[in-house]
This record gives structure tokens, C-alpha cells and sequence, in this order.
């Protein structure tokens, strides 16, 4: 496609049609008939036998339209994603200027500046990605981007995440490419360059990044995990999937259409775009994909930054053929709709072109054709091999290789956490205590990565002296299941992590192994659970020998037990001074309010699980039961007793005009808050499509609004100094103003009671 797509932008149009005037068509030579691979990929095999064909090859002459499109929607893209996703509507919040933090950096001396000069981080982010939509300066726009984009990309660990990893490759891409000479203010400055061809690496290199992304995310989900449907087996319930359950169970959908198409589009999507036969197909699958990704996550703009990706697959000249069918009195604004293209130093002509300018007067091989070429090779090896690298930055992995973000491995692990617990201990004073998981930080990523944990356990070494707890040792217990296994520890909590070793090329000592022997009990977990009604709860849990767990059981969660499923345990009660001894098969029922221990006797991993009911929510949901029956009786008229005085607000529930509920049993009060906000949930997923644009319009505005007006707050500040706290404190409560919907935003909680919330 590559090599087809080169001969139409420097010789013939994309129809066949010879672009050369009329007077040189009798001298042009009778074109050769192409051979397959030639029809298939574009080149000869002719073209890779020597290092002048491969460099003449990828420096072929391009129609640079379909490259200038891309990069005004990839500029116009970023510069949302900044104020959203990227968080300048909420840099105050996220850096918090002075305060005892915990920060996750990939590496440790980066540190975040003071919070009005980290506003200007931001804005020249801003500038340069809206310098790269309108191809202004250009290459000072994509330096002015990708700096602080990936300074901020590296101040914070946690944020990761595969498609942030991508923007900033493509950001970096772009800054060596010549994606400013097709719809650009440049063009306009300088006409050397305007409508010029750029060279074919440019969009070789693009092509295979997007190839890379969907394929290497398609061999990560060749993993067992997902293959057999554990990864995201929540997903069959989201209402995007409703049509799929009308014919087929919750179960298949979750193994056939989310874990099976998910691996099917990923190892195909790649293929299918590239070649001219199957890519109208590849258009609509991955449009739908990610359309619907749209709606299942919280990935900004990622979904449609792909589907800006998807058209540099077609011919170059697209663009052109597009604008050509807008009225005549618009192309004064729109994008050439001419085929000529200009030549340009940056690529290799065969043949010159016959409108010769001084800069193409030779078609020799330059320094910068050859070191281009050996750019885009070494560039799309080590895309390849980066995703397999983790032998060598082995301290970054856990039960799963390296840090979450340049891997691909996208949605391949779900985790759930059930028990944390953090405990100090003064050095000089022996004294022991605990301290709120999360503390001191923002993130609740650190839980699963053990450089992060050794940087929190550090941090927290630091701040706890100012709370007079000497040289503390910080010890931690962190309890996981991944994808739908048993709850486990994953860090040894019997390691001080303030004095654990830990490198970045070795193994994490203190790394406790994943019991992946015992992953076919999952199998039996769902058969468990299908036997219990819907007020009962269950957690399986799985330890190691030699440790035990130390457990509080809740007032609330009477009728509590421990069954047995593998290995032998010792269970004490903490009060009662008891050990009980418990073997497979058997149970045993804890007391609520009180404390206990499991303590794993066995050679092998013991395997448990906790079975309890929350009776105050079991007794709740029965009143509520009772109030909506009552309420019901009162709608439909069959309802004659009057009414006690504590009831007497459920008469005028459904005249709800928004204001506070006036009653004075807070069972009732607590009744019409939940009836109020399941009906404003459902108002929300019943409205329209307009209605939805305008809410959707709304709260993206007050966002951006926000991030807009503390900006300038912050240039302010930076450029005269800081006003009266007064005058301060009204400009930042006028930048926090919200949406009169937003204040009185419906309780998000809800979202499982009446379906599934809007994501």
C-alpha cells in the first residue's frame, strides 16, 4: 500500500489519472504491470534486498493530506485531553501546593513545581497542542508539547496508563515529522512548504504504532485468564450488551463477545486496515470497538484519538477527494482539493518530477534520507520489543510484567482489593500503631506495585517523625484477588519496607507468589455463589504457611462463618482466649464485634472463605420493602387507613419539586432520599440523545471553564504577585462554579440499583 500510495502522490493520481501535463504525456513511458506483492504491500521485494532500495523506499515522495489531517485532529484532541484527562481543571487539587504529600515519580529527584508554576506547565502544553492543530511553528509547538507532556507523564506513576503512554509517542513522532506542509498556518507563512510531499516513513511509522497497539494488545490477551473469560466478566452486564443478552446467557456474552471479540478485533483490527479489500469492514468494526470503549470506561479521549488514527491507513489523498465535495464557495477555508503537490527536500524522488525546483534538483541519497530510515527501523523494532522487556526492569514486576502503561496488556487484569492494613512501628519506643491506607496520597495504585510501595513506605518514614514516631518501620498487608481468583496477600507482611531492599533490574524479594495452582477453583466459586440469595456475601480467601490473617467482624455482619475449602487452620478468637482447630470440610462461626485470627498450619496454602449477611442492610432493605408497598397502596388508591404522622410525607413523594425532605423518621427520610435519587438516575439514562449532548456539552464546559480561569489566576499571580486572600478566595469560588444540575448531582451509589450508570 505503502509503495502504490508513493508512485500516486509523485507521478499519477490515486484514480490511475496521469497528474503530468498534457504537451510530456506522449513521452511517458508504458507503465509495467505490477506484480502481486507489489498490488498487496505496495513495494518490490526488490526494494528491501540493499540499504539504498530501503532507504529510497521509505523516503518516497507522499501526498502529505491525510498526515495534515491527522495532526490537526490529534492537536485538537490533546488540547481537551489537557484540561481533562491530562488535569488542568484540577492541577490545584492534584498537586496541592505545600501540603504533606506522597508522590510516585518514575524517577525520584522529579519533583512538581510550585502550583501557579505548574499552571504554566500546563498552559504551555496547551499552546503547544493548539499550536499542532493549526500547524503553527510547528516544531516549536511539538516541543513545547511533548516537554511538558512527558514531564508531567513521569511526576506521577499512578496515572499511567497505555493509551497516555500513546499519545505521548505520537506527540513525539510528530515533532520529526512534516505534518505541517498540508492546512497549516505555516503553509501560509512560508509557500516552500505549502501542499510539499512528505516522505513515506512518515506514515510508515504511524501505521505500524497503531499496528503495534492493536496486535501486541491482542497477543496479551492470548493470556488464560482472558481466553477462558475472567478479566472483565462485569462487562457482560453493562446495557451495551443488552441486545446480546436477549438471545444468549450473561455467561456466554462475557466469554464469546467481550473476552472473544475483544481478542478477535485486537489480533485482526491491524490487518484489516491495511489492506484495500478488508478495510471497509475494519472502519466499521473498530468504529463500533470504540464507540462503545466510549461508554464502557473513563479513557478520555482515547477512543477517538484511534478513530483519528484509522483514516492514515487509506490512500493519502483522501483529504482532497473529501473537500472536493463541498460547494465551490467554501474551499477558500477548506483544505486543497488539487492533486499537485509540490516537492520537498525531505524525500527521494525516482524520477524528477517535471514542475523542478531548486531543492530536488538531485535525487542523490542525503545523510538525512539515510539517518531517517534508520530512525523508523530502530524506532519500530524497539516498539516491538519494549512490550517483551520486562527481563530486564524486573523490579517493576508483580503478578504482572513491568509498570501498567507501554505494555498493551489493556484490560487484561481486574483487581479487587478486600483487606489493607498498615502498620508503624517506633524504632526507639517499640510502640505500635496503624495508619489509614491511602494516607498522605491521592493514589490507590500503590497497592499493587512494589516501587511504589517502597516510595510510599519512604515517604511515610519522612512524615511520621513530625507526629513523634521515631525511625519508623512501616509494614504493610495488602490483600488481592486478580481476575476473579482467591483474596491473597501480594507483599510479605512481615517486611519492614522502609529498610527492604529493591532494584529496578532484580527480582522484589518481598514479592509474595500468585497461587496460580489454585485458579480452577474459580469454577467452583461461581457454583457457590449461584446457591446464595441476595442479601448473603462471600470472600474466598487463600494464605500462605506460617501466616495468618487478623480479622474484625462488624456488628452489622451477624450470622458470620468461616468454611474451609482446602488445608488446616487454627482460628482464635481474640476476647474469648479460644483456638479452634478447623480441617477441610468444616466450619466454624466467628462473633461480630470482636476480633479474630486464622492462622495457617498447613504444609500447603490453606483456602477459605467468609460467609455472612449484613443484617442492619437486610433489615433496611425489608423496611424499605414495606415503605415501597405502602407507597405503591398510596398511588393506586387501595390504601384507606390513614396514615401515622411519621408516614405522612410519603403522600406527597411523588409532587417532588427538589427541596429538602421534611420527615422526621429517618428510615422514612432515608426511604425518599434513595426514591429521589433512583428516579433522577433513571431520568438521566432515559434521556435523549439531545438531552444527553447538552448534559454531556454542560459539564465539559465547567470543566474547562475552571481550568481556563484558574490558569489565568495563576499568570496573575506569577506576573504581579498574589492579591488580598479575600479577593483570592472570590475568584477561585467564581472559578469553581458549577452547573445548577451538578450541585444537585443525583447520588452515583445508585448506579448498581437501577442499572448501569452512565460512564
Amino acid at each position: 500500500m505503502e509503495g502504490r500510495d508513493a508512485t500516486a502522490a509523485a507521478l499519477v493520481g490515486n484514480n490511475g489519472e496521469q497528474t503530468a501535463t498534457k504537451k510530456a504525456a506522449p513521452s511517458k513511458k508504458k507503465e509495467q504491470p505490477k506484480g502481486k506483492m507489489e498490488q498487496l504491500f505496495g513495494f518490490k521485494k526488490e526494494d528491501l534486498t540493499s540499504w539504498p532500495s530501503l532507504v529510497t523506499l521509505l523516503n518516497r515522495p507522499m501526498d502529505p493530506a491525510s498526515l495534515g489531517i491527522f495532526r490537526c485532529m490529534f492537536g485538537l484532541l490533546m488540547a481537551i485531553d489537557i484540561t481533562q484527562e491530562r488535569g488542568l481543571s484540577h492541577v490545584d487539587y492534584k498537586y496541592l501546593d505545600g501540603a504533606p504529600v506522597c508522590r510516585f515519580p518514575l524517577f525520584n529527584f522529579l519533583k512538581p513545581l510550585p502550583m501557579d508554576w505548574m499552571y504554566l506547565v500546563y498552559l504551555v502544553m496547551f499552546i503547544g497542542a493548539l499550536g499542532i492543530m493549526l500547524g503553527c511553528f510547528y516544531r516549536l509547538s511539538c516541543l513545547m508539547f511533548i516537554s511538558t507532556y512527558w514531564y508531567i507523564f513521569f511526576l506521577d506513576k499512578t496515572a499511567w496508563n497505555n493509551h497516555s503512554y500513546l499519545y505521548g509517542l505520537i506527540g513525539f513522532q510528530l515533532t520529526l515529522m512534516d505534518a505541517n506542509r498540508y492546512w497549516s498556518m505555516d503553509g501560509l507563512r512560508r509557500p516552500v512548504i505549502r501542499n510539499a510531499h512528505v516522505p513515506l516513513w512518515n506514515y510508515t511509522l504511524l501505521r505500524m504504532q497503531i499496528f503495534i497497539v492493536y496486535f501486541i494488545a491482542g497477543v496479551k490477551k492470548l493470556d488464560a485468564d482472558w481466553v477462558e473469560g475472567y478479566s472483565m466478566s462485569y462487562l457482560a452486564h453493562h446495557w451495551l450488551f443488552d441486545p446480546f443478552r436477549v438471545i444468549l446467557p450473561v455467561e456466554i456474552v462475557s466469554l464469546l463477545v467481550v473476552h472473544g471479540g475483544g481478542l478477535m478485533l485486537d489480533l485482526s483490527a491491524g490487518y484489516l486496515l491495511f489492506f484495500d479489500a478488508t478495510r471497509p469492514y475494519a472502519f466499521v468494526f473498530v468504529s463500533y470497538f470504540h464507540c462503545m470503549n466510549s461508554q464502557l470506561f473513563s479513557i478520555g479521549m482515547f477512543p477517538y484519538a484511534m478513530l483519528a488514527t484509522s483514516p492514515l491507513f487509506c490512500y493519502a489523498d483522501w483529504p482532497r477527494k473529501f473537500f472536493r465535495c463541498f460547494p465551490a464557495f467554501l474551499r477558500g477555508i477548506l483544505p486543497f482539493t488539487t492533486s499537485d503537490a509540490q516537492p520537498s527536500s525531505s524525500c527521494v524522488y525516482q524520477e524528477a518530477p517535471e514542475r523542478q525546483e531548486p531543492v530536488t534538483k538531485s535525487s542523490k541519497l542525503k545523510f538525512k534520507h539515510k539517518m531517517a530510515t534508520i530512525f523508523a527501523v530502530v524506532y519500530v523494532l524497539e516498539q516491538f520489543f519494549l512490550p517483551y522487556s520486562h527481563f530486564i526492569t524486573q523490579g517493576y514486576n508483580n503478578w504482572t510484567n513491568g509498570l501498567y502503561g507501554y505494555s498493551w496488556d489493556m484490560m487484561v487484569h481486574s483487581r479487587s482489593h478486600q483487606h489493607v492494613k498498615i502498620t508503624y512501628k517506633d524504632s526507639q519506643t517499640g510502640e505500635v500503631g496503624y495508619l489509614n491506607p491511602g494516607v498522605f496520597t491521592q493514589s490507590r495504585r500503590w497497592k499493587d506495585h512494589g516501587d511504589m510501595l517502597k516510595q510510599y513506605a519512604t515517604c511515610l518514614s519522612e512524615l511520621l517523625p513530625r507526629y513523634n514516631i521515631s525511625d519508623p518501620e512501616i509494614y504493610f498487608d495488602i490483600w488481592v484477588s486478580i481476575n476473579e481468583r482467591f483474596q491473597q496477600r501480594i507483599f510479605d507482611p512481615r517486611v519492614d519496607i522502609v529498610k527492604a531492599d529493591w532494584s529496578p533490574f532484580r527480582p522484589n524479594p518481598w514479592l509474595m507468589p500468585l497461587l496460580v495452582d489454585l485458579s480452577p477453583w474459580r469454577t467452583k466459586f461461581q457454583e457457590i455463589e449461584s446457591t446464595l440469595d441476595n442479601q448473603t456475601e462471600i470472600v474466598f480467601i487463600a494464605d500462605f504457611p506460617g501466616l495468618h490473617l487478623e480479622n474484625f467482624v462488624s456488628e452489622d455482619l451477624g450470622n458470620t462463618s468461616i468454611h474451609l475449602l482446602q488445608g488446616s487452620i487454627n482460628v482464635e478468637v481474640v476476647e474469648e482466649k479460644k483456638n479452634y482447630s478447623i480441617q477441610a470440610g468444616e466450619k466454624i462461626k466467628v462473633p461480630a464485634g470482636a476480633y479474630h485470627r486464622v492462622y495457617t498450619v498447613s504444609e500447603e496454602p490453606s483456602c477459605y472463605m467468609y460467609i455472612y449477611v449484613n443484617t442492619t442492610e437486610a433489615a433496611l432493605q425489608q423496611n424499605f420493602t414495606k415503605l415501597m408497598d405502602l407507597q405503591e397502596r398510596i398511588r393506586n388508591g387501595t390504601e384507606t387507613e390513614p396514615l401515622p404522622p411519621e408516614l405522612q410525607p410519603l403522600l406527597t413523594a411523588d409532587n417532588d419539586d427538589g427541596s429538602e425532605i421534611n420527615a422526621t423518621d429517618p428510615i422514612v427520610r432515608l426511604f425518599l432520599k434513595r426514591q429521589r435519587r433512583i428516579k433522577e438516575v433513571k431520568k438521566r439514562r432515559e434521556a435523549g440523545v439531545l438531552e444527553r449532548l447538552e448534559r454531556f456539552a454542560v459539564k465539559k464546559y465547567y470543566s474547562i471553564r475552571r481550568g481556563i480561569l484558574m490558569t489565568a489566576i495563576a499568570m496573575r499571580n506569577l506576573a504581579v504577585g498574589l492579591p488580598p486572600l479575600e479577593q483570592l478566595t472570590q475568584e477561585v469560588a467564581f472559578a469553581n462554579m458549577k452547573a445548577p444540575e451538578a450541585e444537585a448531582n443525583p447520588d452515583t451509589r445508585l448506579k448498581d440499583e437501577v442499572g448501569h450508570g452512565e460512564l
